[in-house]
This record gives structure tokens, C-alpha cells and sequence, in this order.
């Protein structure tokens, strides 16, 4: 704290700021007024970031409750701003030159650590495009302390081309803001200009998204939106909102969807939406246009609470990553008969379903997705199920039980991939139904794949377009040494009993190879898995673990 008297300069509880000459580090206005022991007023902000000083209380008197015990500061009006004009920034942005310092920070080092000065080929034809206010489509004004709009109604005479807006991370809160106050002229504008730029600190989205008809998609990520209670102006031509970390709930939402009759994507990233609150159903209605939602680091842990948007009829795309969901179910017929009579299927145009970083652990989730009827892409990474370290399976097995989908964890099934996944779960389950018949109910794919290939429990294998070995074949299996001290190693392709264990595998290697000095480590190198995945139960059989022909096994050495 600066003891140095000076005026509030008009900031009132509740109102965005940012610090001087940091527009990246914004925090809310929590109190105004006198400090204990210090003379002047002071202004108690609770950064964003939580790099404050204290918790909003000093020397035993509390000013306010900040977020968290090191989130509040007290500081003096000049060392925080009330933020810049949506015309203002534009300016800032595309029409300003660079200054001397900014060109001096463009350069690379050379060989000899030297810095050679980078000159931009058509900078200033560049430039001289973007400065052209008139013929400007897209425009990011992320971290520029925007606040207001400026002069009323020039927005659109300034930009009327403007179809993309990226406004992350300014001072935004209002989407419509209600004042007595009658609409300024031009001239009354720039005489009163203190008392306006205080009625319009907090931004009208509402105004601006009105001003700009072409408007398609909008950014206002990381702006704390102020909640409303009432319906919004109409948002009609917006296509694309992006709502990530402004702490929107789904009531607020909701609202929305009555002002966005067009829209088609919006994502809502980590805003601590645990539950989905429809309306005026059991189902969320409306959002006819929507095709992708992204409901990524949220905090929905029930099912039920995914299914209430089962009914938006044009949504392909769902992103429900880095959630606490742990588990999937698809209604059966009778449930779906109890949930509302509708011909249209749960999710009937769901193409992707991505559930990364969830809690999911069970493979009745994972055949759940069969009954998605138009699924072909889903992410389960992260999630117990797919770590075949702690428990989990392989890439191999969620493949092969997923009947449909074209696109697993990010990366593209090949028709190779899902052949191999597909006869290596076969002979895996074979191998656990001769310890307990019973497991074969836990497979639901397992006859039909069974009879796909012609996977006969005992017969010979005759190749890999014939019956396939199980019981007491051969498979040909190409070892690869990586470890690097085992020097350079041709790679060994050899015929082993399906029945060899790793530990087994382990032996041979070191009598292979001549390592017998050096402690190994196995892995099986798998086709669209990014990485390959560790053999580190001696005792499960090459069978056990489901490893066919032509498989590819690393040697390497303990760390």
C-alpha cells in the first residue's frame, strides 16, 4: 500500500478493472473508501488470477471478502484503469504503428548468438488492410481493457462488414444495461465524456452485437458476465458464441437461447455447470439450429443430467470433457417410452461424443455407445477405463467393442487397426472362457466377431485371411530392441507359441539379443496408439493378452 492521497476517480463496487499497464491482470471491484491509517480513498480489488495480497482484510479490519486468503488488494485509483472503448481498441489495434521498442523486439539470434532484425514482407500492405475499418471481417481485441462501446451508434457506421469478434479476457459484464439516462448526441458525447464513459463502464453486448448486423460469431471468454434475470435482445444473426470461464450458469443459458434463434455452436468451457435446468420440460427445447456444444471442465456428474439433452435435434457434435461423469447409459426402449412419447431417438444425430477426463470405469459405459445411432467419434481417454496401468483396458479391446466408431481418443481407426483390435479381443476372450464360461456374457461382440474371422477355439492357424490360431498355434512376432545401451540391433521377426508368457518373452530376449546383463522391459507397439503400451505381468501368455500375427514387441531397458 502507497500512502499517497487521491480521489476514487469513479469506481464503484462490482465494476471491472484491470491494473495500469497490465491489461492482462483484471480483477473485480470489491469496496471504495477510506483505509484505516492511510489518508484518501482507497479501491479494494479480488483479482482474477488470485495474486493479490490478503483476503480483503488489513490490520484486523475487513473492507471485503475476496475469492480466496491472497486474492484481494488495496490500491489507489491510478494504478488501475476502467479500461479503453470497443472503437478505441480498434484503433489501438489496427491502426497504430509499432513503436521503436516493439521493432526491436522482432528479431532471432544468429549461430554466433548475434540478433538479426526481422523485416515482415507486405507489412504495410497488411497493415493498410487492416487499418480499412470499412472492409474489416475479423477482429481480435483479446486483452485490450475493453469496457464501453464509444460514441453511440458509430460501431456500425465504423465497422459494418464485422462478422467475427474475439473480446476475450476484457472488462465485460453486462449483456444489457438499464439507465433512465437518455441517448447522447455526438456533441453532448464528447462534453460529458467522464459521466458517460461511468454510465457505460459495464459493455452492453446486447448494443454492440445490435450495431453490428453482419455479426456471426462472437468471443467473450474470460470476461465475469453479471447474471440476468430477464429476457435479452435478439441476437439473430450470431452463429458461433463462445462463453468459456465467464461463471454463466444454465439458467442463464436458457435465457439466452431465447435471443440466440440461430445459433450454432456454443461452447461453455469451465464455468461449474453441474446440472442442466430446462425451462419448461424434462429436455432441453429449442437451440433448433444448434450442432456442436461444448460443455468441456464443468462439473456434471450424472448421467441424467447429460440426457436432459438428448432431445436438441440438430446437435452432432457434444464435448463433455474433464468432467466427474462416471457413467454412460443409453434408454432402452422402455425408458425412452417413460422419458416422452417422441418419435425422435435419444441423440439421434450424435456423431461425436468426446468424454476424456471423466471417471468412467466400467465397460457397460463403453458398450453403451453402440447404441448411439449415428455415433462414429468418441474420446475416453484419461478415464480408469483406459488406462490399462491401473486397472483399465487397451486400446485394442475399447476398439474392438466399439462397433462404430471411426475416430477413438483423436486418431483414425484404419480398417487394419479395427481388423487386428477386433481378432486380438477374440482370442483374448477365448483364453479367459476356458477359466469361467460365464465371462462370455460380458462380451456382447464376441459371437459376432467369433464368426467374422472364423476363430475356431483349437484349430491350427493357416494365415491371416484363414481361421486363426488360439489354443496351440504359433504367432509371428518381430522383436525391436530401443534400449540405448543396447546398441544397434537388426530386428528379429520369430515364430513363438501363443502360449509363451512375458516372462518367457523376457528370457528369450536376453538369449536373442545377448543382453543377459541388462534388466528388460516389454512393449507392444500398437497401431493408432500413441504410445506403446507396457507388458509388465510375467505371467499372462501372449493369447492372454490378446497379441496376434505380425505383432510388434520393443525391448528396452530399466530406467
Amino acid at each position: 500500500m502507497q500512502d499517497s492521497p487521491d480521489s476514487s476517480h469513479g469506481f464503484r463496487v462490482g465494476q471491472r478493472v484491470h491494473s495500469s499497464g497490465d491489461s492482462r491482470r483484471i480483477g473485480t471491484v470489491k469496496y471504495v473508501g477510506p483505509v484505516e491509517g492511510y489518508s484518501g480513498t482507497w479501491v479494494g480489488v479480488d483479482w482474477d488470477n488470485g495474486e493479490g495480497k490478503h483476503d480483503g482484510s488489513i490490520n484486523g479490519v475487513r473492507y471485503f471478502h475476496a475469492k480466496s486468503e491472497r486474492s484481494g488488494s488495496l490500491v489507489r485509483a491510478p494504478n488501475l484503469s476502467q479500461g479503453i472503448s470497443l472503437l478505441e481498441a480498434l484503433e489501438k489495434r489496427y491502426r497504430s504503428k509499432s513503436t521503436n521498442d516493439e521493432e526491436d523486439e522482432m528479431y532471432v539470434l544468429s549461430t554466433s548468438n548475434n540478433r538479426v532484425s526481422i523485416q515482415l514482407v507486405g507489412k504495410d500492405k497488411i497493415q493498410d488492410k487492416l487499418s480499412r475499418f470499412e472492409e474489416l471481417t475479423n477482429a481480435s481485441l483479446a486483452y485490450m481493457g475493453v469496457s464501453f462501446p464509444g460514441i453511440p451508434y458509430q460501431i456500425n457506421t465504423t465497422v459494418p462488414n464485422m462478422k467475427e469478434l474475439d473480446l476475450t479476457g476484457n472488462l465485460l459484464s453486462d449483456w444489457k444495461m438499464e439507465t433512465k439516462t437518455s441517448k447522447p448526441n455526438f456533441l453532448s458525447y464528447w462534453l460529458s465524456f467522464p459521466s458517460i464513459h461511468l454510465l457505460e463502464s459495464s459493455l452492453d453486448v446486447g448494443k454492440i452485437c445490435g450495431q453490428l448486423p453482419a455479426l456471426q460469431a462472437l468471443n467473450l471468454s474470460n470476461n465475469l458476465m453479471s447474471p440476468y434475470k430477464s429476457e435479452l435482445p435478439p441476437l439473430e444473426s450470431i452463429r458461433i458464441l463462445v462463453l468459456n470461464n465467464t461463471g454463466v450458469d444454465w439458467e442463464q443459458v436458457e435465457l439466452l437461447r431465447q435471443s440466440l434463434t440461430a445459433i450454432e455452436e456454443l461452447h461453455l468451457i469451465g464455468n461449474n455447470i453441474s446440472r442442466v435446468l430446462p425451462m419448461s420440460s424434462s429436455f432441453v427445447q429449442g437451440f433448433n439450429s444448434l450442432r456442436l456444444l461444448n460443455l468441456d471442465d464443468n462439473c456434471i456428474a450424472e448421467w441424467d443430467e447429460v440426457m436432459k439433452l438428448s432431445q436438441l435435434r440438430c446437435l452432432e457434435q457434444l464435448y463433455l470433457n474433464k468432467n466427474c461423469l462416471n457413467a454412460i447409459l443409453y434408454p432402452d426402449n422402455g425408458q425412452q417410452n417413460e422419458l416422452e412419447a417422441t418419435s425422435y431417438k435419444p441423440f439421434q444425430n450424435l456423431h461425436c461424443l468426446l468424454l476424456g477426463d471423466n471417471n468412467i470405469g466400467d465397460l457397460v459405459s463403453v458398450d453403451s455407445l453402440n447404441l448411439f445411432p449415428n455415433l462414429v467419434e468418441t474420446r475416453l481417454s484419461e478415464n480408469p477405463i483406459a488406462d490399462s496401468t491401473s486397472g483399465g483396458v487397451p486400446r485394442f479391446v475399447l476398439i474392438a467393442r466399439l462397433a462404430k466408431i471411426k475416430v477413438f481418443n483423436g486418431s483414425e481407426v484404419t480398417p487394419r487397426e479395427r481388423k487386428d483390435s477386433e481378432i486380438r479381443y477374440v482370442r483374448l476372450v477365448i483364453s479367459r472362457l476356458h477359466a469361467n464360461a460365464e465371462e462370455i456374457k460380458q462380451h456382447p461382440r464376441f459371437s459376432e466377431l467369433k464368426s467374422l474371422y472364423g476363430i475356431e477355439d483349437e484349430r491350427p492357424s493357416t494365415g491371416a485371411s484363414g481361421p486363426q490360431t488360439i489354443g496351440s498355434g504359433f504367432l509371428s512376432i518381430t522383436l525391436k530392441c530401443v534400449g540405448a545401451s543396447m546398441g544397434e540391433k537388426q530386428p528379429l521377426t520369430k515364430k513363438l507359441p501363443a502360449t509363451a508368457t512375458v516372462g518367457k518373452l523376457k528370457f528369450l530376449c536376453e538369449s536373442f539379443f545377448k543382453l543377459k546383463s541388462l534388466k528388460l522391459k516389454l512393449f507392444l507397439q500398437e497401431e493408432g496408439s500413441p504410445l506403446p503400451v507396457l507388458l509388465d505381468n510375467h505371467t499372462s501368455s501372449l493369447m492372454d493378452l490378446g497379441i496376434g500375427n505380425e505383432s510388434i514387441i520393443l525391448v528396452n531397458e530399466e530406467s
